[in-house]
């Protein structure tokens, strides 16, 4: 009978995206798993995935949009806060459960051969569900104040997919590091928090000065939102400097993030 010996990798090792596809199957499932466990038992089950970004979207209409009077770029304030908390919400959740979820399936790791990527991958992929289901509510705002996308709407899954490699990357490189380090797990909820004011969520980035525009686009999520709301209205930075380097920056943290991991695997199962 043939033997087949598992070995960790030494050194550098390769991606191996063939392997990582032959397990496909295995990531749908946790995805699904992923999913249905985020609202097991709760009362209002999935309607969480509508209030969380509504409630949040009034309170800035309310203390951004009225009191501070932070411009909107001729769009009602609501609209403009809930096309930048989409893209946001679905980066800072996935990057909080991809942080942990090596951690977080220890007794799968521990157990059962397949590759690690699969991990932060399918909880990276899980909140595109609630993602969609949120961008629905958004073209009823948008119907509700009158507001017709612009042609630039076809290129609204290239910023989508720019997002969710900026959350693997992320995800990547927290992950690994929380295997060795726990204190990774309590520094994610204030990175985010921090994170998200240093993106155009609640503002345009037409307010940043322009001596500061090209140092701000090194967080890739500028490039994110920004192009977002230029996909749906037409406004905020298009295609230009800011999103070129937002692309490079998202580029560089997805495949030092994915290396860094690779390399680190061996030492997962010992550890976690």
């Amino acid at each position: 009978m043939p033997v087949v010996r598992i070995r960790p990798p030494r050194g550098w090792a390769s991606l191996d995206l063939r392997e990582l596809w032959e397990y496909r199957e295995l990531m749908y499932f946790l995805v699904w798993r992923d999913v249905k466990v985020r609202y097991k038992q709760t009362a209002l089950g999935i309607a969480w995935v509508v209030l969380q970004p509504l409630m949040t979207t009034l309170i800035f209409t309310v203390i951004f949009g009225n009191l501070a009077k932070i411009p909107s770029e001729n769009l009602p304030y609501a609209v403009f806060a809930l096309a930048g908390l989409i893209p946001w919400n679905y980066f800072s959740g996935a990057f909080a459960r991809g942080g942990v979820s090596l951690v977080g399936s220890a007794n799968l790791i521990s157990k059962v051969y397949f590759p690690r990527l699969v991990i932060p991958i399918s909880s990276i992929l899980g909140g595109l569900i609630d993602s969609a289901i949120v961008f629905v509510v958004l073209i009823g705002l948008m119907m509700f104040y009158g507001i017709t996308p612009t042609w630039a709407i076809v290129t609204l899954p290239l910023f989508l997919l720019l997002a969710v490699a900026t959350a693997l990357g992320v995800s990547f490189w927290l992950s690994a590091l929380n295997v060795q380090y726990r204190d990774v797990g309590y520094l994610v909820p204030f990175i985010a928090q921090f994170w998200m004011y240093a993106t155009p969520v609640v503002y345009p980035a037409s307010m940043i000065p322009e001596r500061w525009r090209l140092l701000y686009s090194l967080n890739p999520m500028t490039g994110v939102v920004e192009g977002f709301r230029w996909a749906l209205f037409g406004t905020g930075e298009g295609p230009g400097l800011m999103l070129a380097v937002s692309v490079v920056m998202v580029l560089l943290l997805l495949v030092s993030g994915a290396f860094f991991f690779k390399r680190m695997e061996n030492t997962f199962a010992d550890v976690v």
